[in-house]
This record gives C-alpha cells, structure tokens and sequence, in this order.
C-alpha cells in the first residue's frame, strides 16, 4: 500500500477509534491501541509492515521526552521533591522489586525479571491524569501525590533505557573496547549540555528576531531531531538526547513557543506509534491462553496496588486516600511499550515475552476506569461514612454571616470579612478541602449545607446573611432549597455557575445571584474599550449600558429559561435591542458634542 492509502487508513482509524473510546470514559491512548488492533495483521489486515511504522513513530516518544524535559524547571522539581522523588522512588523500587521477583519465580532469567519488574512498575501518565482531571481530583492529596510519582515514572525512564545495552548485547556489536564507547558517550552528552547553555539561547534569538513561524517551528524540530540523532550516534538512546534538549531549554523564555509548536507533532506521532504498537499486540496470544493473560493482568494490577497502598497509607495515614491513589495508577503505562520493544533489540528478552507484556500492559489499562467506577460507587461512600465529622460546627458566637462552601468565592467573601472584623460560620463538605484550609489559620466546620440539622447547629436561626458560594450546581440548589424553606429571614448572596444556575436559583425566589466571572469579564471588557482609544467615562457608561440590559434580559427571559425557541428568539431581539441602544448613544453623544 502506498504513502496516501496508508495515511487515510491511519487517520479514519484514529478518528474513529479514540472519540469512541474517551467518550466510553477509557481514554485516547486504548482508542489508538484499539484502532491500531483492527487495521494490524491481527485485525482485518489493512496495515502489515508494521516494523517500519513502529520505526517511523517512535518520533513521537522522543518529542514526548523533549516536552518533559521542557516541563522540568528546577523550582517546579523542588515544590515537588516528597512525592517525586520520596513517593515516587517508593513506588518505582518498590513494585519494580516485587514484579521482578514474581517475574523471577515464573522462571525468567535476573536480568530479565528486572526489566520486566521495572517496566511494568511505570503507569500510564497520560491515562492516570486524564482520569484525574475529569474526576476533578488532580487538586486532591492523592492527585498531587499521583502526579508527582507519575513525574518520577518519566524521569525514570531515561535511566531504565540506559541499562539496557548494561544489561544486554546490540544486533550490531562494537569493535571498540568498551571504556571507548563510554568515553564517547559522556564526551556527547558533556557536548550536548554545554551548547545548551552557551549556544542554544542565542541561535533561537536570532531565529526568532526574523518573525517566522515557520522558521522557528523548523529550528525546534531540528534541535530535536539532531540531538536525538547525535546520542544515538555514540549508541545513547535517541529519547536520552531530547530529554536533555528540553531540560537544557526549561528555563529559558522560548519554553512556551517551543511546547505550542513540538506538540502537535508530538500528539500525532504518539498516536501513530501507540496505533502501531497495537497493530503489533498479538492477539493470538489472547486466544491461546487467555487463562495466562487474564492472571498477568489481574497479578499486575494487584501488586501494584498492594504496593501504592502500603504506600499511600505511609503518606496520608488513612485508607480512603491511599486506595485511590492505588488504583489509580495501578495500570502499566505506554512507557513500558517503549523499553521492552527495545530490550528485545538488545537481546534483554524475546519477541514472544514482549508481545505478552505489550497485551498485558494493554489490557491492564482497560481495568482502570473499570475499577474506579466500582471504587467511587460501592467503596468509597463507606469511607467517607467512616469519616464523617458530624456536628463538626459549634460557634463560640452567633455570627450574623454563614458561608458554605469555601472555594475561591467563598475564601475571598471570609478574607474581607475577617479583615473587618466581622464574625462568620464557614462550612465545606471536602473534608480535605478543610484540612488545606485550615493550615493557613482559617477555621471551616465540615457539613453538607442542605442538611437541616447541620445548619441549625450553624445557628442559622440567629444568622442575617447566608453566602451561598457552593462550586457544585446541584449541591449549591439542594441547600438553597433548604434555606429558603427553613430559614427564610436570611438574605441569601449566591454565586452561579452559569446562566442556567441563576434560573434555578431564582425559580427559588434568590434576588442576589452573582454570576461566576460576570464581574472580572465586565471589568476586563472595560480595560479594552479603554485601550482602543473610549475614555474611562464612555467604556464606564457601555458597561453599564450592557451590564443593565443584560440583568434585564435575565429577569424577561426566567420565565421561559425551559422553552429554548423562546430563549433564542428573545436572545436575538435583545441583541438587536442593545445594538439599537448603543447607536442611539452614539448619536446623542455626537449631537452634544
């Protein structure tokens, strides 16, 4: 099959597959491996050389570590130092050791248990944050905690690729003795850091005083490649080589130009390589002992989970967190794709002992967002049971102020408050949102603000204002629901998430509703009119114009905020409405002028 046909087949695939698989919640990477099962030689066999895609995308590894590398400032390292390289260290060793040694029960030789150990000890980055960003718990201890051992994972790599050829032989061997090579090497990589310290900043100057995108794009892409290709040369791993590209630039003030314009070829060459190492999964291998893939699977997953858990436990002290964090990434991760494909070239293991780790790493991911749902429906909610501080609100006084929910709005609401000396109850429901808190001397009372009871030992009966700065839409109506049922003296302040928010929220008859970033967008809107030439006075008077109009169209539309041919039909008119208005000012301005 020719260039076109193949790239056609390569794109339809992905474009299918990975929309299919995130919105299945199991995340682009399986998309690409699934994709690339059904176009391979095991699928319907629309792809066969897979040898020459695999050495082809393997580009988008060696961008992937380059971006790493660009990601590892010095001061972000250091804010992260515990869970790096203390959790992250933990966690390498530890299940690394402990696969090996199953690995080495099972009758692989030492040096190939440890590259199985340690290769099956890394997780998917992109998988576990991806799964953590759309539970919105990447903020969480254990999220900080799972990014920072993921961080660890990748550096680890670079060292794990580097004890291959220590481990094992080349297809091409050296004639030269070994203290040569090793000379060559450490002279390259000496060569590679001190030309990104004194060479590197001043050729991306002088390319980026000639104003091309283009150019500089060209000028990152060569960096790349050629330190890649120069590592390589001395027989260094070519992901070695632009890891340090990145690590030498992470500093300097092309960091961001760099990340935009590597990043899309990086995306769409890892997703060509992880489509080929699917088309490489040997399926025949499921088929023939699935009894065998399915206990690997299993005994991956459990060990290192029983190992993030002990973990876990040591970090936080509790049960809740630590579990989480354990199966979370509890999976193998796209880097082991990466070292066992090589530990075959140096004779490390076998083809048949990679392609069953490829299918074991693969189907382990598979388990993940299985394991999690189970966890966040069945097991969870007994911990947060266990844990629950009832009662935990006791006033030393009758505060006239009640704040639930102490997220940005609601910690800005108390720092005022607190500043002039006026009393207030705040309540959260996180129990680890309160702990982060309270390090910084602010008291919060954990409860949920829709339980009744909970509010009347908040003394809400004696309160006047109750600040309604929950972050959560439908928490945020269920305890205004209970206020204004309960307590209806209090004069309610509530934060809105959106449009839709404020018509629930006013359906309850809430009169005070600030709409989340209507002020800052308002303010900001008010700087620009400023900056293309309106005084103060006339970007002041639009804003007001806009801001009137605007809550004047919310009270005309609430009504109707169900029937959305109504709501676009009054929408459209608004628009031609304030259009009107503002000519109309124009026109009187100029008169008067």
């Amino acid at each position: 099959m020719s260039f076109l046909p193949q790239a056609l087949v390569f794109l339809a695939a992905a474009v299918v597959a990975v929309p299919l698989f995130k919105r299945l919640g199991l995340g682009s990477v399986l998309g690409y491996l699934a994709a690339g099962m059904i176009i391979g030689p095991w699928g319907i066999g629309a792809i066969s050389d897979v040898e020459a895609i695999l050495h082809f995308s393997e580009f988008g590894v060696v961008l992937l570590l380059f971006l790493i590398g660009l990601e590892l400032q010095p001061a972000r390292l250091w804010e992260l130092r515990k869970s790096v390289f203390g959790l992250g260290g933990l966690q390498v060793v530890g299940s690394g050791l402990l696969l090996a040694a199953a690995g080495k029960v099972a009758g692989l030789a030492p040096h190939t248990a440890l590259i199985v150990g340690l290769g099956l000890s890394l997780s998917s980055t992109a998988f576990a944050l991806q799964l953590l960003a759309e539970k919105n718990e990447l903020t969480t201890d254990y999220g900080r905690a799972s990014f920072g051992i993921l961080l660890f994972q990748d550096l680890a790599v670079i060292p794990l690729l580097a004890l291959l050829p220590v481990l094992g032989s080349s297809d091409s061997p050296s004639t030269e003795p070994t203290w040569l090579s090793a000379l060559k090497g450490a002279g390259v990589l000496v060569g590679v850091i001190l030309a990104g310290r004194f060479v590197l900043r001043p050729v991306f100057k002088v390319v980026a005083s000639f104003h091309s995108q283009e150019l500089f794009t060209a000028t990152a892409l060569l960096l790349v490649m050629g330190t890649a290709a120069l590592v390589s040369a001395v027989g260094l791993s070519m992901a070695l080589g632009a890891f340090l590209a990145g690590v030498l630039l992470a500093d300097s003030e092309f960091r961001h130009e760099l990340e935009a314009d590597i990043e899309p070829f990086k995306g769409l060459l890892l997703g060509l390589f992880f489509i080929a190492v699917g088309m490489s999964v040997n399926i025949g291998l499921v088929s023939t002992y699935p009894l065998l893939v399915v206990g690997l699977v299993l005994g991956l997953v459990a060990i290192k989970a029983v190992a993030l858990y002990a973990i876990g436990r040591w970090a936080f002290g509790g049960n809740e967190q630590a579990l989480s964090m354990a199966i979370v990434i509890s999976q193998g991760g796209e880097f082991a794709f990466v070292l066992f494909r090589l530990a075959v070239g140096f004779h490390v293991m076998d083809n048949r002992l990679a392609d069953l780790m490829v299918v074991v790493v693969s189907l382990s991911m598979v388990t993940t967002p299985l394991l999690f749902a189970s966890y966040a429906r069945w097991i969870r909610p007994r911990f947060q049971q266990k844990a629950h501080r009832e009662f935990e609100v006791a006033p030393e006084q009758d505060n006239p102020v009640i704040i639930a929910g102490m997220g940005r709005v609601g910690q800005v609401t108390a720092r005022v408050l607190r500043a002039k000396r006026i009393g207030f109850t705040a309540l959260d429901i996180n129990s680890e949102h309160i702990d982060f808190i309270k390090r910084f001397g602010n008291k919060v009372h954990y409860g949920d603000a829709a339980r009744l009871d909970l509010l009347r030992a908040a003394r809400a009966d004696k309160a006047k204002i109750f600040v309604l700065a929950i972050d959560d839409i439908e928490a945020s109506v269920r305890a205004a629901e209970t206020v204004v049922q309960h307590f209806p003296h209090l004069t309610v302040f509530a934060r809105a998430r959106n449009r839709q928010h404020a018509y629930r929220l006013l359906n309850l008859g809430i009169k005070h509703i600030m709409r989340e970033t209507w002020v800052s967008s308002l303010e900001m809107t008010g700087e620009i009119l400023q900056e293309l030439g309106l005084t103060y006075s006339e970007s002041h008077k639009t804003l007001e114009r806009f801001r009137q109009h605007d809550e004047d169209l919310l009270m005309a539309t609430f009504p109707f905020h169900k029937d959305e041919k109504k709501l676009s039909e009054m929408a459209a008119r608004a628009r031609a409405e304030l259009e009107s208005l503002f000519e109309k000012d124009a026109a009187e301005e100029k008169k008067a002028g």
